[in-house]
């Protein structure tokens, strides 16, 4: 059978001087793309020193020479690095005559084809219909590119088209809410009986990929040795985003809950965080967080910035953690990288070959047992 061909995007940057690191920004924007499917073949950048464009995002030559590389290169979509406002999403759409997606329609988009619960599936529609409303003019053609996205804009263009599709998104709007706010209950409620329990919360939180799933496995390897009980564990971005809770019996009654959440990342759209606020609730009424990094990754230390400040938005920036250095066997280090090494509440791991597990649940133990 013939591969069904990818779609062919060209990325397209802004370069600030914000302090931002803007070439791991662009590779991290590529890796997007390729997670959802689809081919990158070129990128475009331009260096302004304090903001984007206002109405263009990107300046008139730059666009002219978007234009030019159209012309002698096949291109599916545009995207861009950054969120757009709706004015800009418009006038490139304009100018450019090409599907567009920004960084926040990425990410929405691979939300979308991995959500799997019905929660999850609630929580991404209501997500990508309140990004969507205020950009519906400029997204239509992005929408619609493979017959359907959001199932708002396959009917043709128009003033009363948009219209009638504002009307039933915000009504749908309505609706998820609704449902979600009456998932989310029934969440506190099984919420609260594990915490009448007694037995301690811990919460895996990280950045996405950093292997938040492989250690959860390999726990529930070591301690449960229930296959059924195993997480989704996939080497790519946002692989999970269903939240799971795990029992891990050490022995000895010394048992604790474990749940795994929806990795974070930078410019982590804020309709995401708040369409998951009830699924992200097991981190903030946590005992002990895990916070798992890839040490192996040269942006280890932005990753971990990116995640505390997302759990400060959460309400869960004053929990006890523990930082999993995991991958640390991919480093090469001075001491000869011998495994696990702990200090205080740092421990430096591999959950792949399982170096440092035992140590980390007698942290965890030591932090949080009762």
């Amino acid at each position: 059978m013939r591969e069904e061909q990818k779609e062919r995007a060209l990325l397209l940057g802004v370069k600030l001087n914000d302090g931002e690191d803007f070439k791991k920004s662009m590779e991290e924007l590529a890796a997007l793309s390729e997670a959802c499917g689809m081919e990158v073949v070129g990128t475009i950048t331009q260096n302004m020193d304090r903001q984007p464009h206002a109405s263009l995002y990107m300046g008139r030559g730059k666009l002219g020479e978007v234009q030019d590389y159209m012309l002698e290169h096949p291109v599916d979509v545009l995207i861009f690095d950054r969120s757009l406002t709706p004015s800009q999403m418009r006038n490139l759409q304009n100018i450019l005559d090409c599907p567009i997606l920004d960084r926040t329609t990425l990410i929405l988009e691979i939300f979308a084809s991995r959500a799997r619960t019905r929660e999850a599936k609630l929580q991404v529609e209501s997500a990508r219909l309140q990004y969507v409303l205020p950009r519906l003019t400029g997204m239509h053609k992005a929408l619609s590119r493979q017959g359907g996205g959001s199932g708002v804009a396959n009917k043709g263009a128009g003033e009363k088209k948009l219209e009638l599709d504002r009307r039933r998104i915000e009504k749908r709007i309505s609706e998820l809410r609704k449902e979600l706010d009456r998932i989310a209950k029934e969440r506190e409620t099984q919420r609260q009986k594990r915490q009448g329990s007694g037995v301690p919360r811990v919460a895996l939180v990280g950045y996405t990929n950093a292997g938040k799933s492989t250690l959860m496995n390999k726990l529930l390897d070591k301690y449960t040795r229930d296959a059924s009980k195993k997480v989704l564990e996939k080497n790519m971005l946002f692989a999970t985003l269903d939240t799971t809770v795990r029992r891990i019996s050490m022995g000895g009654g010394r048992d604790f809950l474990l749940s795994d959440t929806v990795g974070f990342i930078h410019q982590l759209p804020t309709a995401l965080i708040k369409a998951f606020r009830s699924t992200l609730e097991e981190a903030r009424e946590a005992d002990l967080l895990l916070h798992v990094l890839d040490y192996s990754d040269e942006s280890c230390r932005m990753q971990r910035e990116v995640t505390d400040m997302t759990l400060k938005e959460l309400g869960a920036g004053d929990i006890p953690v523990i930082y999993v250095y995991n991958k640390a066997d991919l480093v090469e280090t001075t001491d000869g990288g011998k495994l696990p090494r702990v200090i205080d509440h740092k421990i430096y791991m591999s959950a792949k070959t399982g170096e440092g597990i035992p140590e980390l649940v007698e942290l965890i133990w030591n932090m949080c047992g009762k």
